[in-house]
């Protein structure tokens, strides 16, 4: 079927020569990265604390509180891919900074709500400014495309560091200026990206449709139909899911079972993580070079589901806490770097950005079905109840992601 031709892929913008990345390319890399990770800090600098604050709002309950955590993750789930066909036709700057300001607006409505209705509608706000995909069309309408792996990895690079940095600052700064001022900083720093969006990105010489990272309509019942797409797509709703149904339960285990001050968890935090980064860099190198992918990709699952088995039991002190936790952040991150190549290089010929915007919407959503289902969950069975139900999930997804067939990697 023809692509409208508005969207129609005639050639990349940039040259098709045989030097190496240039300084524009860089460029273009780093400012979005930034702007998405800004973005992305924003949101995820609550997620260690706000269990903690959402007590003190009026008509709280566990379910609400995790609702109100992933509440962005299904405005975000249905809103992007139809922002990033919307920034075919209107451009790509508008939509980010259109985007970027219903993000601002969302953090003021959170910041200032003393409900937990009026934070859930802030959080709702803040994911419709969706701008993932139309942040890395721009990517690609500025970059050619054999440098474009380059530049998406430092653009991934931006997000996977702004998560860290968010686990670790969201519990300093909430000492210091509590829930109400991160969301305030979180409308800065929004506004701050579309300073970058306006003054330091630049701008491409005209857009193009970009088969390698936007959808196709056309495309969807193909890679729905596609099974070893829809395991992948299973693996990542299931890895936010478990992500943030842990961290709706994490802080008030730290801090009424351990006996943890809420100003001290990013001293667990920061020494994890960072840990955890370390050790899976090698086994990222393994699969990729390798050929290494799916049985690697099986542990990682297979260690989720054990971290969370253990957590399930025993949860009492940092002692046993700490060791469950570096095990299932290393099997995190490997994860995250595993899911998306392996959609890429699973897609069927053409259709990878349609590949990748489904499986995008799938990890939004379940940061949606972490918050809500961890919340519910908590409130009836408590911490080891998530945790169980956690595990469950993680080998259910082994199950699943078990009768995968990886193709050969791509040149």
């Amino acid at each position: 079927m023809q692509e409208p031709l508005s969207t129609t892929v005639q050639r990349d913008t940039a040259t098709s020569d045989d030097t190496g990345i240039s300084r524009d390319e860089l460029k273009a890399a780093f400012s979005l990265g930034g702007i998405f990770g800004l973005r992305m800090l924003g949101l995820f600098m609550i997620l260690p604390v706000f269990t903690l604050y959402a007590e003190k709002l009026q008509g709280n309950t566990h379910l609400l509180a995790g609702i109100a955590i992933g509440a962005y993750g299904l405005t975000q789930a249905v809103l992007q891919i139809p922002f990033g066909m919307l920034s075919d036709r209107i451009g790509r700057k508008p939509v980010i900074i259109g985007g970027l300001l219903i993000f601002a607006l969302g953090s003021i409505i959170a910041a200032s709500a003393d409900s937990i209705y009026g934070v859930i509608a802030g959080r709702a706000m803040q994911g419709m400014g969706a701008i993932a995909a139309a942040v890395t069309a721009l990517l690609a309408d500025l970059t050619r495309e054999r440098h474009r792996t380059k530049a998406m990895a430092i653009f991934g690079g931006a997000i996977g560091m702004s998560f860290t940095l968010a686990l670790v600052l969201g519990p300093v700064l909430n000492n210091h200026i509590g829930v109400p001022g991160i969301f305030w900083l979180t409308a800065g720093l929004a506004i701050a990206a579309i300073a970058v969006t306006r003054f330091v990105v630049p701008q491409p010489r005209e857009s193009h449709f970009h088969r390698d990272v936007e959808p196709i309509p056309a495309l969807f019942g193909r890679v729905l139909r596609n099974r070893d797409l829809l395991r992948l797509d299973f693996g990542i709703l299931s890895l936010h899911l478990l992500i943030t149904a842990s961290f709706v339960t994490l802080p008030l285990v730290l801090r009424d079972t351990v006996g943890m001050a809420a100003a001290q968890h990013w001293q667990l935090y920061l020494p994890v993580l960072l840990l955890s980064v370390a050790t899976s860099l090698p086994f990222v190198y393994l699969a990729d070079k390798r050929q290494q992918s799916k049985p690697l990709f099986l542990l990682a699952i297979g260690l989720i589901g054990l971290a969370e088995l253990g957590l399930a039991g025993f949860h009492d002190s940092l002692w046993q806490i700490t060791p469950l936790l570096f095990l299932f952040f290393s099997a995190f991150n490997l994860l995250e770097a595993l899911l998306p190549a392996l959609v890429s290089r699973t897609a069927p010929q053409g259709s990878r950005g349609t590949a990748m915007g489904v499986y995008n919407s799938s990890q939004f959503l379940g940061a949606f079905l972490g918050g809500a289902i961890g919340g519910a969950v908590f409130g009836r069975y408590g911490a080891g109840g998530v945790f169980a139900g956690g595990a469950t999930l993680a080998f259910l997804w082994l199950a699943v992601a078990a009768g995968m067939k990886v193709p050969a990697r791509r040149g």
